[in-house]
């Protein structure tokens, strides 16, 4: 079965958090099978093989039944 998306690039950003102060995350740039194009922001705890895929892979489902609609 093929990837639900292809990586175009892979963002390393900060932000502010009320509780734990300066924490990094990844901003994916992805394109879905449909050709759409979206980012998702992923936390530093949660930037693994296997936790970035089942993200990326929801995301991009849910991005390509919205647009099948």
């Amino acid at each position: 079965m093929a990837k639900a998306y292809e990586v175009i690039s892979i963002d390393q950003l900060s932000r502010v958090s009320d509780t734990r102060g300066i924490e990094p995350f990844y901003r994916h740039r992805i394109r879905t099978k449909e050709r759409t194009v979206l980012s998702v922001d992923i936390d530093q705890e949660d930037f693994t093989p296997g936790k970035t895929d089942k993200i990326l892979t929801e995301a991009a489902t849910n991005a390509d039944t919205i647009l099948k609609q």
